[in-house]
């Protein structure tokens, strides 16, 4: 999900995480390493075939 940014997440914990770009890509599969942005990897990852 793309948010316009600055912006500021409130967690389930109830820490906070900030991020002051322009615009934001938070994850919504709760897959990321770096959740609550989104580091794509919802993707499938294919292996690479060599010639």
């Amino acid at each position: 999900m793309l948010v316009e940014g600055p912006v500021e997440v409130v967690l389930d914990d109830g820490s906070t995480a900030v991020s002051d770009r322009f615009t934001v890509a938070l994850c919504v599969c709760r897959r990321s390493r770096s959740f609550p942005w989104c580091d794509t990897s919802h993707r499938r990852r294919e292996k690479r075939q060599t010639a």
